[in-house]
């Protein structure tokens, strides 16, 4: 109903679809920009946009991964012109969670994610923080499964040098 309703462009589905998809849009959107204000008008320009383009949705089950497509490119494109920096805010006296990580370590994985490039923040966001298959960010992403993991793995393996507590070993060569 709410495919039909958005390829026939009609501006009720725009509450409907911001129910069910405004929280992961607006999810990817922050990781990229790193701004909630920014974040939130990119997701009300990603569903305007669903609207005017709706007719070309083809694949009732391909919505999801399109509107985070929309939001996804439409957040890159901020980021490119954007030229301010947004840094994150320690809440004083934060309760950690004891079964999770820190807020330390929360602080210095968000501040490593932050220094990588936007569209493998945007790889890291889509496929760790809301859990997507590597599929379905490379759709996203409108690029092939192979691209994502490459940029995963790059990603990763950034965020592991980036967050070493002491400098990675090296072999030792022993003489005989």
């Amino acid at each position: 109903m709410t495919v039909q309703a958005l390829r026939r462009g009609r501006p009720e589905v725009l509450a409907d679809l911001l129910d069910r998809f405004g929280r992961d849009m607006q999810a990817v959107a922050y990781l990229i920009v790193r701004d909630r204000a920014a974040a939130e008008d990119i997701v009300a320009d990603s569903l305007l946009a669903a609207l005017d383009h709706g007719w070309s949705l083809r694949d009732d089950d391909a919505l999801r991964p399109w509107l985070l497509r929309i939001a996804t490119n439409k957040a890159l494109r901020y980021r490119q012109r954007a030229t301010r920096v947004v840094e994150l805010q320690v809440v004083e006296g934060a309760a950690a969670d004891p079964r999770g990580p820190t807020a330390d370590d929360s602080l210095a994985l968000w501040e490593a994610v932050r220094d990588l490039p936007p569209r493998m923040r945007a790889a890291i966001g889509l496929r760790y923080y809301l859990d997507l298959p590597v599929e379905t960010v490379a759709q996203v992403l409108d690029v092939s499964p192979n691209t994502i993991k490459t940029q995963l793995k790059s990603a990763l393996a950034h965020l592991r040098i980036a967050l070493a507590d002491e400098p990675m070993p090296v072999a030792e060569v022993r003489h005989a």
